[in-house]
């Protein structure tokens, strides 16, 4: 009998401990197991066992895996930190946004364990209920997970982007998402946030022609009809958004696009619908974002002046 295989046959429950735990476990635990602080250093000076910390210990001699990684951050911490941000949304399935770092939420003050893969987050708002199981690891709810993460990015092109995604990937939806917004408070790109809820719910994509169209007025230009009718190339009536006439017969074309047209079938449809409705020499035609009149509102200004030769 090997060396490890004799110590999980003398210490009942270590076995299960460190599957559970992905090979990481404490002092603490293995001494309520009936392991001596000697039992510890034999396994220890005999490169079994290995120290990740004071009290953090891996049960061998490999590399830490992913999975090993989140238990080894949560031990080492205070017992109400939590996985957080990146981290939680991973776990609980947000694909195509992954996070190299492991993402740890403290109490404000807390000393935790420190390592290279780890970022470490403070906070006040430590919530028993925004907390969830995930393989016996405490995590953040997809909607705090995510509000957390948009909040401490420097863009709020992707705090918007990712309220889109938790969304579309159906891991929350935008009930809980305001709701969360609305518990958290003033938080960094909350109105990016919010605008990009209300997109995703319908709200502003209705909205956002009528805020373009006030745009246009704020900056001296001409109204656009809006919802303009053609007919694509199979002899369907389609409807744009905006469209100016200009001299010569040329037509000025504007399709607003919410963030629900970031969805996989709708990206696909808006292309398939640009071909059929085709371009011709007297049509210019570009697309723009819902939020673009509200949040960078002279960009979009210096972007339809340009079309229009104004």
């Amino acid at each position: 009998m090997t060396g490890s295989a004799r110590l999980y046959h003398d210490v009942p429950g270590l076995r299960d401990l460190a599957h559970r735990q992905r090979g990481v476990v404490t002092r603490g635990q293995v001494g309520r197991l009936g392991m001596t602080p000697d039992n510890v250093e034999q396994q220890l000076r005999s490169l079994r066992w290995r120290a990740l910390s004071e009290q953090v210990l891996v049960v061998h001699r490999g590399p830490l895996t992913r999975a090993a990684s989140l238990w080894a951050a949560v031990l080492g911490a205070p017992p109400t930190s939590v996985v957080g941000a990146w981290t939680s949304l991973e776990l609980q399935g947000l694909e195509g946004w992954h996070r190299d770092p492991v993402h740890l939420v403290v109490p404000r003050g807390a000393r935790p364990d420190r390592h290279p893969w780890l970022v470490v987050h403070e906070s006040r708002r430590l919530r028993e209920e925004d907390v969830v199981d995930a393989g016996g690891l405490p995590v953040h709810s997809v909607a705090r997970a995510a509000v957390d993460a948009a909040a401490w990015q420097r863009s709020w092109r992707t705090a918007a982007g990712l309220m889109a995604a938790v969304v579309q990937q159906r891991l929350t939806t935008t009930d809980d998402l305001f709701a969360m917004l609305d518990t958290v408070g003033k938080v960094r790109h909350r109105t990016a946030m919010r605008l990009a809820l209300a997109d995703i719910v319908g709200g502003a994509d209705s909205l956002a022609e009528i805020d373009f169209a006030r745009l246009c007025r704020r900056g001296g230009l001409p109204e656009p009809a809006r919802q303009a009718v053609r007919t694509d190339a199979r002899g369907r009536r389609r409807f744009l958004d905006v469209e100016w006439r200009l001299p010569g017969g040329r037509r000025f074309v504007v399709e607003i696009d919410g963030v629900g047209h970031l969805e996989r079938e709708r990206w696909y449809d808006d292309l398939l619908r640009d071909a059929e409705l085709g371009a011709d020499a007297a049509t210019v035609r570009i697309r723009l974002p819902a939020m673009a009149a509200r949040y960078e509102p002279e960009r979009v200004l210096a972007v339809v002046r340009r079309h229009l030769g104004w």
